[in-house]
């Protein structure tokens, strides 16, 4: 089973972020399950999302408490909460941040964890660009999609339309494939420098 935790701020779509995901994992024949943990429902507020993916039926309904991925919508949260706590030692962590991990004072979970797994994406500023707002959730699964290999760029476009509709949905299919293209770029060159 793949567990995944989503962190950002009320408005950012945190939760929408999960539903989706798990649209996308469910239009791919797998089984999928998507709640949120609030403590104030207030905009700018922390908020925390959560997605279980599996190939059997899910009866686990607590939150969950050792990611296999974290997916950070807001680079604020990194000092201001222990968004790290729990996560596997070859877990995938996505944060949306045009700096590095080591520009984000990060530079030991590198050392710690597979370093090939960790990847920042500049989802706010790929929201901005194609929607015109800061809201980078749909940007980041396209990312998440690439850094993960689990579900498709296709399925992430397809849960993107039962979600919005018209412009709205254009644009964040739009931003969805650039941070694909920006992840699958950016894990290349991690390889690439691993292996020299």
């Amino acid at each position: 089973m793949l567990q995944i935790r989503i962190h950002g701020r009320g408005g950012q779509g945190v939760v929408t972020a999960a539903e989706m995901l798990s649209i996308a994992a469910f239009a791919q024949g797998r089984h999928a399950q998507a709640f949120p943990s609030f403590g104030s429902e207030r905009t700018g507020a922390p908020v925390v999302a959560f997605c279980r993916i599996d190939d059997h039926e899910i009866r686990l309904r607590e939150p969950i408490l050792a990611p296999d991925v974290l997916i950070v919508q807001d680079p604020t949260l990194l000092h201001q909460v222990d968004i790290f706590q729990g996560l596997k030692l070859d877990g995938f962590v996505l944060i949306n941040s045009k700096l590095s991990f080591h520009d984000l004072g990060l530079a030991e979970m590198e050392q710690r964890y597979m370093a090939e797994r960790l990847i920042t994406v500049p989802a706010t500023e790929m929201a901005m660009k194609h929607l015109g707002r800061p809201l980078p959730n749909a940007v980041m699964l396209g990312g998440f999609a690439a850094l993960s290999g689990l579900i498709s760029l296709e399925t992430v476009s397809d849960a993107i339309r039962k979600k919005f509709s018209g412009k709205v949905a254009q644009g964040n299919i739009a931003a969805a494939s650039e941070a694909f293209g920006y992840v699958k770029q950016a894990m290349e060159e991690a390889q690439h420098a691993q292996t020299n």
